[in-house]
Formats: structure tokens, sequence, C-alpha cells
């Protein structure tokens, strides 16, 4: 028979024993990140095309734009991570220069104008803190975000939880955001007298065509812009080698939805000009409210050890009158086992807004009215190709950063409306050792 003091000792072994257990349990979880990471991207974007809104549906669209961006990762503890993400974008547009195309030799819509909005500056910080439970099932986040240009400034907060279950084979998640957002409101130069109230257009002399040119033009009451979305999504591993999402979103917004500097030409009033320049009948006018809906799916499909397919749906829809349809392939080819090729294809389609029309097909009788081509109906493809380089043991080194991958991308992408674009990606992120 086993004595008391035996029981005693027996049980002081097991609780010692359990808690050292807990205890190596909590010394050795693995951290949610390991080190900091710090990625370097940059991109070159160029476009072009006939229909641009600053000029009223009809113009060159052509812009350029070069983005840096900086995001570093920094593990606070074994589940707590704070990333800040920076970023600065400048663009030259020979589109938004005609804003004022008067400034300087002859006006021409198709022709960039030398004035202060031919190029801007965009700037952004973000940060995101976030925090996983100890058994890896439960992810907080919470983000704060600041961004300006020349003409428009914006603060953004946001948050997400996810949740994982059923081993890790299931996934739910739910995500908000808050964006405010306030213009300087910037109008057509030859709109700027009338909406002052002053005695009228200041080159009265040069105008031909409709020479008493006096548009009905008043200046907005309101300069500022909120947008709230909600997202929900569900994961679920289906196959061993197979992996699907299927996602809903929301977003409502109120205020300023039109864009200040967009002109509008009506086919009941006759047309003004100066040089080969069309002076506007108004600006852009949308509803101060827009409701969005978004349904999208993901299939990820491991084929082999070489090949991975992602494939991706989405319909949207609004309380504007757009409905489209959004489906895409990509293909992760596994060259080596530091290379990998990325090929894909996008496909784009929509309806057009029910308060969009081409270049001077609007009447001033109506409320609301743009001649902007992206809420227009058009079809669209975008075809892309990437290459990976990774090196999980970072064998390259800058200092104290061992370099971990490096990614190079290029998409081209083509509408219907005479519109093109081209962008080039590049991204380098290094691990602290």
């Amino acid at each position: 028979m086993i004595s008391i003091k035996n029981t005693l000792l027996i049980i002081l072994i097991l609780g010692v024993q359990q808690a050292w257990s807990q205890d190596e349990e909590q010394t050795y979880k693995k951290r949610v990140l390991e080190t900091t990471e710090v990625d370097f991207l940059t991109s070159y974007y160029s476009q072009d095309g006939d229909n641009a809104a600053v000029t009223g549906g009809k113009g060159t669209e052509e812009l350029t734009d070069v983005t840096g961006t900086i995001i570093v990762s920094i593990p606070l503890n074994d589940d707590d991570v704070l990333t800040i993400d920076a970023g600065v974008s400048a663009y030259t547009s020979a589109s938004s220069s005609n804003v004022d195309p008067f400034d300087k030799g002859e006006a021409d819509p198709f022709v960039a104008s030398s004035g202060a909005s031919q190029s801007d500056t965009w700037v952004n910080l973000t940060g995101t803190y976030s925090h996983s439970s100890d058994d890896r099932n439960d992810l907080w986040s919470a983000k704060f975000s600041v961004s300006s240009e020349y003409d428009y400034f914006s603060l953004g907060f946001g948050g997400s939880y996810t949740k994982l279950f059923n081993e890790k084979n299931t996934e739910i998640s739910v995500n908000g955001n808050v964006y405010l957002d306030n213009w300087t409101t910037i109008y057509p130069f030859e709109l700027r007298p009338f909406g002052e109230g002053g005695v009228g257009f200041f080159r009265p002399d040069e105008i031909t065509g409709n020479t008493n040119y006096n548009p009905s033009f008043s200046e907005l009451d309101k300069t500022n812009r909120n947008s709230y979305s909600l997202g929900l999504g569900l994961s679920q591993i289906l196959h061993k080698n197979v992996q699907g999402l299927i996602s809903f979103d929301v977003i409502n917004q109120q205020g300023l939805l039109s864009t200040p500097f967009q002109r509008v030409y009506f086919s009941d009033v006759a047309d003004s000009f100066i040089d080969n320049f069309q002076l506007a009948d108004d600006i852009e006018q949308l509803p101060d409210g827009r409701l969005k809906f978004a349904v999208g799916g993901r299939l990820n499909w491991y084929l082999n050890e070489i090949v991975s397919l992602r494939t991706y749906y989405r319909y949207y829809f609004d309380d504007w009158g757009i409905n489209s349809h959004t489906a895409s392939l990509e293909a992760s080819v596994k060259l080596s086992d530091k290379f990998t090729l990325y090929p894909s294809y996008r496909f784009y389609n929509q309806s057009a807004a029910d308060y969009f029309a081409p270049y001077e097909s609007h009447l001033s009788t109506e409320e609301f009215y743009t001649s902007d081509y992206d809420l227009s109906e058009y079809s669209a493809n975008q075809y892309g190709l990437g290459v990976s380089y990774t090196d999980i043991f970072t064998k390259m080194h800058i200092s104290k950063f061992g370099l971990k991958s490096i990614d190079l991308k290029f998409y081209q992408y083509d509408r219907d409306t005479s519109f093109s674009s081209s962008i080039i990606t590049a991204g380098v992120k290094f691990v602290m050792d």
C-alpha cells in the first residue's frame, strides 16, 4: 500500500513535471515573426488614351507615375507585430495639366500644358499592429493611415479579426475600414471667375464660336468624402492540394464623390473655344452617396511540385447602375529551388453608370452628369509576367540584413475605349540577422 507521504511525493513530482512542460511549451512557442523584415518596393506606371475626363471625355490621358515604398515589420514579442508602411508617388500628367490649358502656348485637349497641375506628389504613411493568440487560431489587427497630395488629404482607420478552427483547415475573417477624405476644390480655369462671382471670363476677346460664354456654374458646397467598408471572408482547405475562399464586401461612400476639375459639355449649349480648346459648360456632377457590393471567390490548386494555379472571380454592383465581372488566372511555375515564374491573365467587363455619357452627349437639364470613361461601359484585358528569386538561407548580406527575396513583375492593360497602360514593379525583401 502506498503511504500518504509517498502519495504526496508523487503528486508533487507530477505537478512540477506539468509546470515544467507548460514552461517549456511557452519558452519554445513559435514566434509569429522571427525577426525584423524590410521590404523595398518600387514601380513605374505609364498610360495613354483619348478620353480624358479633365477635358470632358475628349483629349489625351497620358500620365506617368513613379512610386517608392518601404515596409518595415517589427516583432514586438512572440505574438505581436508592428508594421510601418511609408510610400511616395510622383506623377506627371498631360491630362490633369489641362485643368489650366491657357497658361502657355496654344490650348489643345490633346496637348499638355505646363501649369501647376501637370505634376503632383502623393505621400502615405500606414501603421498596423497585429496580435496572435498563443495557439495561433485568433488574429487581431488595427491600423491607422494618413495620405496627402496637392488637392487631397485622407485619414484612415481600420481593423480585422481572423479565426482558424477545424485543425486550421477553416478560416473566417472580418475587416472594417473608415476613410475620412477632404478635397481642396480646384476647378477648370475658365469657370473660376463665374464661381467666385466675377464679372466674366478673363479672355473674352479670344473666344470663338459662341462668343457669349456664360456657363451656369456654381461652386460645390461639399469638400469632404467619407468611406466605410466591411468585408467578410471564409477560407477552407477542400483537399490536400486545393484551397477555396469566398468573400463579401460592402462599401458606403458619402460626400463629394465627383472630381471638381473634370469638365462636362452639353449637346444643347453652343460651343465656345479659345484656340483649339472648348470651354467647359459645367463640371462633373454626381450624387453625394454611393453603395457598392462585391462577391468573390478564389480557388488555389497545387498541381505538383512545379506548377500551382490561382483562380479568382468577382461580381460587383452598385446603386449608380454599374455591374461588373472580374476573372483572373495566375500560374506559379517553379523553375528551381530559388526561381519561380508567374504568368497571369485578368479579364474585366462593366456596364456604364446611369450618369455617364460621352463627350457632348449630356443635356443641361440633367441633374447628374459625367464623361469620365472609368464609369463607361467597357471590357479590358490584362496580361502579366513575374519572376521571383527566394533564398530562405539569406546568404547575401548588406550590413546586418540578409537578402530573402527579389520580385519583378510586368503588366500590360488594354481596354476597348482606346485606353492602355503598363506597369513594372520591383520588390526586395531583407531580414535582420
